[in-house]
């Protein structure tokens, strides 16, 4: 009886891989008993040939046994790829690849590899730089002095630059009530919205050295508007 089952297909494939009789069952869900007669070809011990030949099925998957290998256990012979195929044929198959690259890359080659582009005057290639935009007028913060002795002189100019959507700070009067003219003073860097604004009130602009905040503007209200 052993020596039959060292010659079944079944054992050789478990034997390869190492496992046991009831690892080999536990693998593929079945009993020790229904492994144990497949691998010993007592197919009668299963109520019918149907039901042998599915354990069998259920059994050789489980194991992971290949379409090549089972042809080796079954003693049947096994044929490589190379083996099927003549040397003239891969010659003819190597030659068609070869020449269907090349047509490809014939094909393809304007479109991954484009020719490069004439290159353009050099009146062209030279754009003026373009510059920022300018930060939104709500994002600005104007506060507004009086610098003459004309009452509520601060709050008109205040109103009128609200109207233009700017942020109203401080509306009060200056250190000293002399100013000769309306002028909108910028810190670093604020140069081009006080410009905006400047024009918009139709005054002068003025640097404000001690200012450090860029969206901060200060409107000092003079005698006259220029």
């Amino acid at each position: 009886m052993e020596a039959h089952a060292a010659q079944s297909p079944l054992v050789a494939a478990r034997l390869r891989r190492r496992l046991t009789l009831e690892e080999a069952a536990a693998r593929a869900s079945l009993d020790v008993d229904a492994v144990k007669s497949l691998e010993e070809s007592r197919t009668y011990r299963f109520p019918s040939t149907t039901d042998a030949i599915a354990a069998t099925v259920v059994y050789a998957s489980a194991l992971g046994i290949t379409e090549r290998e089972a042809r080796e256990l079954a003693g049947l012979p096994v044929e490589s790829v190379v083996e099927r195929w003549s040397l003239r044929r891969w010659a003819i198959v190597l030659a068609f690849v070869a020449a269907l690259a090349a047509l490809m890359i014939f094909v393809l080659r304007p479109q991954f590899f484009p020719a490069a582009p004439p290159a353009a005057p050099a009146a062209l290639a030279k754009k003026p730089a373009v510059a920022p935009p300018l930060p939104e007028r709500w994002e600005i913060q104007v506060d507004v002095y009086n610098g003459t002795r004309r009452g509520n002189a601060a709050s008109g100019v205040a109103n009128e630059i609200a109207g233009l959507a700017y942020g109203i700070g401080d509306v009060k009067n200056a250190d000293r009530r002399n100013y000769r003219a309306t002028r909108v003073y910028y810190p670093p860097g604020a140069e081009a919205i006080a410009g905006r604004l400047a024009e918009e009130l139709g005054v002068g602009t003025a640097a404000l050295p001690g200012g450090d905040d860029p969206l901060r503007l200060v409107v000092i209200v003079g005698q006259t508007g220029n």
